[in-house]
């Protein structure tokens, strides 16, 4: 009797709480019942017949689950006819489970921008909007541009989001069939609609439908980050430059101090000493100086840990953040709470205006606006339980097409620095000489600079991929698999980048099979293994030939930042030497420490869900309120005295509808206003509350029970707001009125990178080295705590100089 593998895997991994589906009968047999449909011998004429007789079906009711083969089917033959591919059965059977709502591991070059045209043509032909959310803005244009021929062809319209683009634009693509963004993007146009003035405004429609690509790094990696936008304000620019002149000069392990993950920073006694001399300041702890410490703090921050070339780039007279997951600048991007401005201080630029947070919404809870959900990448199963956590999706393992031949080799670890790089060089270039193309993944901007300038010194041409040239990615990417080609990149080719061999010339396609193909260098590990995997994956692709190795030193950022060098002998910590090491111990510290940061981010994560959630229910709240009066704007204007007598001396003047608006803008703005406030008061509470934990108590329930009764207080905060704005806007004529900038909303947004680490400062501060200066802090933030009302208002004194108003 044949025995199914995969069916007992699947019955080990249900007993065993695993949520990996590895039994792939219900999809085969899909696949099967689609193979006995011909549609090879029909016209082009005829093939759109059935497509549109499809949506006139699905039209009238008919479910999508009973249309799935012969949809799959058209899409495959029209897949074949216009783009000269036609998906494999593996790629049929990750439709299918696409289409179900699961999380579809397929290996790398597997061809998942293939897959996931079946299950956007089936859903999308109710023509509800159908959103393919990928990884960054190039792969959105480029599988936009690449599978949009299949759907046209088919009758469905498609579009694609990129930055940068006009709301009208935005709208016409969220309006299409088939819409490609990234999931960023999609977000924040979601917290931009919840801020409009008028429904045209709004660029989203009801959602309907998604597939995430690479999964992994979208819902997982990238989750750790909130969405957060922000609206202009005022700034007070000369402090930021003198706490950056104090910063410079205090100095690093004397003076500050950070932590094993460089992730935080604070004073020693002498730097506190230092640093009150400089400021004029007799005690930093105290009350009336509460807002130069939090100055000061982010300026060290901005000085000690945020790095020019790695973590920003300076580009035309600004500061430009690189996201550390993909490499790229991201527009319209800021660090919160004055750090921005810090880091210009830092730089010498203008200092621009710092914000007040207009909303926020994490990445998980962003993605459950979509009724069905489902995603791919290539490697899901090591967080197969977080997927089920956080987004209620099991794994489901496609084997690949052809079996993976990729040779991936030992790391070799040095000692040091120079010696690894020394490695490197020679390593390069023998596979240069040998005319076999190289990719080689470095960890930042400045890092594959430096080592395309080290290479071209020695006669070697290089491409440069990163955040300074990505307007050239296209054509980097076409040439890297070409003989002797040598591509050094960020991680911005570590996922979704299709490396042909024998880059643009099919016929030295085998000469570089015959060499092994392509072979990937890492300069790094990264702090999750999931991203060396991509990596790797860039090589050895639909049973191609390819190698990957990593070279790696104690001197590394993920040994110095997490300390896992420390875990090492001390003989082995002090030593330096030319060869790599071969001691099985350190292989196996890389591994565990891997896992352990991964831990890490976990908690992050979590923490960042556990308070994000009754924050989220409460902007679900007042956006179905904001709703409400957008849509439906009489129903909400009540029978107040003053708002009465000002609509009916609006009405005189305007007429029904525009007093009506006029009443509808007046309205939002209080709303926003007061919800503003709220959003400021939540940061506030969320910056103290685990200092209850000194006192025993539970951190979440105690924010949960503050952030409740704030909000409780919200309702009639809001309607005292509306009763003061028509007292005071009542009287006027509504043309004044309606020129009034506070009813136009924010002249310009942008977003906020926030890294949600609940634990790290206070813990810092509390259990830190320098004991002197961790009692006094004890202290101080103690009393922060429990009089968080008054501190907050010494802290509003400063924001509201310049606070957004409406």
């Amino acid at each position: 009797m044949k025995i199914n593998v995969n069916s007992v895997q699947h019955r080990i991994n249900k007993l065993r709480g695993v949520p990996v589906e590895t039994d792939l009968r219900e999809y085969q047999r899909c696949a099967g019942m689609m193979n006995t449909i011909p549609l090879a011998g029909e016209s082009d004429h005829v093939l759109k017949k059935r497509s549109a007789e499809l949506q006139s079906r699905a039209a009238a009711g008919m479910a999508l689950d009973d249309l799935m083969t012969e949809a799959f089917a058209l899409v495959r033959e029209t897949s074949h006819r216009v783009l000269g591919m036609r998906p494999f059965d593996v790629q049929v059977e990750a439709a299918a489970a696409l289409h179900k709502g699961t999380l579809v591991e397929m290996q790398t070059g597997e061809g998942k921008t293939l897959a996931a045209i079946l299950p956007a043509y089936l859903n999308a032909l109710i023509h509800q909007g159908f959103h393919i959310l990928t990884f960054n803005d190039y792969l959105a244009r480029r599988d936009a541009s690449w599978m949009g021929p299949v759907f046209t062809f088919l009758g469905l319209s498609v579009g694609c989001i990129q930055e940068g683009m006009s709301n009208a634009e935005r709208k016409q693509a969220y309006a299409c069939d088939i819409t490609y963004a990234t999931a960023k993007e999609a977000g924040f146009d979601f917290l931009r609609d919840n801020l409009c003035y008028h429904p045209d405004e709004q660029v989203h429609r009801s959602f309907h439908c998604a597939i995430v690509d690479e999964a992994d790094s979208i819902m997982i990696d990238e989750a750790r980050i909130p969405l957060v936008i922000a609206g202009v304000t005022d700034h007070d620019r000369i402090c930021g430059r003198k706490m950056a002149a104090i910063a410079k000069c205090l100095k690093l392990g004397e003076e500050v101090e950070t932590d094993d993950g460089r992730r935080n920073i604070n004073l020693t006694d002498s730097g506190l000493q230092r640093a009150e001399a400089q400021l004029e300041c007799r005690n930093l702890h105290a009350q009336e100086s509460y807002n130069l410490l939090v100055r000061l703090n982010q300026a060290l921050h901005a000085e000690h840990l945020l790095r020019r070339d790695v973590d920003y780039i300076v580009r035309g007279g600004r500061i430009e953040i690189v996201d550390e997951f993909t490499g790229r600048v991201v527009e319209n991007r800021h660090w919160p709470d004055g750090l921005q401005a810090a880091v210009e201080a830092k730089e010498g630029l203008a200092v621009q205006s710092a914000g007040s947070i207009l909303g926020s919404i994490t990445l998980q809870h962003y993605l459950k606006q979509y009724p069905k959900l489902s995603g791919m990448t290539a490697t899901a199963c090591s967080a197969a339980h977080e997927f089920m956590r956080f987004y209620g999706l099991k794994v489901v393992v496609i084997p690949p097409n052809l079996p993976c031949i990729r040779r991936d080799h030992q790391d070799r670890i040095y000692t040091h620095k120079d010696a690894k790089t020394q490695a490197l060089l020679a390593e390069i270039k023998n596979l240069h000489t040998a005319q076999r193309p190289v990719l080689v993944g470095t960890s930042s901007v400045e890092e594959s600079e430096t080592l395309a300038a080290r290479l071209m010194k020695t006669g070697i041409p290089v491409e440069v991929l990163n955040a300074k040239n990505d307007e050239h990615e296209a054509a980097i990417i076409a040439r890297a698999g070409a003989p002797g080609a040598v591509t050094i990149s960020t991680n911005m080719a570590g996922r979704g980048t299709d490396i042909k061999l024998g880059g643009n010339h099919d016929q030295e396609r085998e000469q570089v099979k015959a060499m092994g193909g392509l072979y990937v260098i890492g300069t790094n590990r990264h702090e999750s293994i999931r991203i060396d995997n991509q990596l790797r994956g860039r090589a050895g692709r639909q049973g191609d030939p390819g190698e990957s190795r990593f070279f790696v030193s104690l001197e590394d950022d993920l040994f110095v930042r997490f300390g896992l060098n420390k875990r090492l002998p001390a003989a082995l910590r002090n030593q330096r030497q030319w060869e790599p090491i071969s001691i099985p111990l350190v292989r196996r510290e890389v591994t565990h420490g891997q896992r352990r940061i991964e831990g890490q981010n976990f908690d992050i994560r979590r923490s960042l869900w556990d308070y994000s959630s009754l924050t989220e229910k409460q902007r679900a709240l007042i956006a179905s309120l904001r709703r409400s009066v957008l849509w439906e704007h009489r129903r909400l204007i009540s029978d107040d005295k003053s708002q009465s007598e000002a609509l009916k001396r609006w009405e005189a003047e305007l007429g029904r509808d525009a007093a009506l608006d006029l009443a509808c803008r007046i309205t939002l703005a209080a709303i926003d206003q007061c919800w503003i406030r709220h959003l400021a008061l939540i940061a506030d509470i969320r910056e103290s509350i685990h200092l209850v934990k000194v006192g025993g108590r539970p951190p979440l329930g105690e924010f949960q029970k503050i952030a409740t009764k704030a909000f409780l207080d919200l309702e009639s905060e809001i309607e005292r707001t509306l009763m003061d704005k028509f007292k005071q806007l009542g009287h006027l004529s509504g043309r004044i009125v309606l020129a009034r900038s506070e009813l136009k909303g924010p002249s310009s947004t942008w977003t906020y990178l926030v890294n949600d680490d609940q634990f790290g400062a206070w813990m810092e501060l509390l259990q830190g080295s320098n004991i002197g200066f961790a009692a006094g802090a004890a202290a101080w933030y103690g009393f922060l705590f429990i009089g968080w009302g008054l501190i907050r208002k010494l802290r509003n004194r400063h924001r509201d100089k310049g606070h957004l108003r409406f």
